[in-house]
């Protein structure tokens, strides 16, 4: 078989809608997907690692990267910088790993322009909802983590960032969890199933079939 390159997965969702949880139950079972670890200037909460988590980063590193053309998408969010590194994706994709991104929409769309812009390829966007607004803010408010201040302004944002799904390539709906999931991995196996992406990676079986039929 061919050695083909892989596959750009965004991953995008309102806070609390259960992207992160999905995304990791998704590598646990997958050893073809890589995740970026993006920069962030964000501090560091309890539990997190460096260089696992994120890359934390101070802002004055964080706007020299940025000024030296290092992250293929990157942007502010609650007041923290978060950027994905530019060569590190495409290093893995070269290498024919599917690479599968966290990030807003705004990220997600700036990621695939510059796919298609600098590479010629084109990405997957996946957006992930919650199955009602009173889902989403007990999940929020379920955390512990934050006052109603802030729960109130992430919902505020959590409706900005749903107004935008329509970017996306494919919709999940995260209500029971297995059966999200499920959704999430078909996409991705859809993905290399499809028929540019075997034809590559069979270009030998292909043209020995075909050859062998003509005779």
């Amino acid at each position: 078989m061919a050695l083909v390159r892989g596959h750009l997965f965004t991953v995008s969702a309102p806070s609390g809608a259960g992207k992160t949880s999905l995304v990791d139950a998704l590598l646990a079972t997958d050893q073809r997907l890589k995740v970026s670890v993006s920069h962030t200037t964000r501090p560091m909460r309890p539990g997190e690692v460096d260089g696992v988590n994120y890359h934390f980063v101070d802002a004055a590193t964080f706007a020299q990267m940025v000024n030296d053309g290092r992250f293929l998408e990157h942007a502010t969010v609650f007041g923290n910088a978060y950027g994905t590194s530019k060569d590190w994706v495409d290093r893995q994709l070269s290498l024919g790993s599917d690479v599968i991104l966290e990030i807003d929409w705004q990220g997600a769309q700036q990621t695939h322009e510059w796919l298609a812009a600098e590479l010629g390829e084109s990405g997957v966007g996946i957006f992930i909802l919650p199955p009602s607004m009173e889902a989403l803010q007990a999940r929020l408010t379920g955390r512990g983590q934050d006052d109603e201040a802030v729960i109130a302004g992430r919902m505020a944002a959590a409706v900005d960032e749903m107004r935008h799904y329509h970017h996306a390539d494919y919709l999940i709906v995260n209500d029971d969890f297995e059966a999200a999931l499920a959704d999430l991995q078909a996409v991705i196996q859809a993905q290399r199933l499809s028929r540019t992406q075997q034809q590559q990676q069979y270009k030998g079986l292909l043209a020995a079939l075909i050859q062998d039929s003509d005779q």
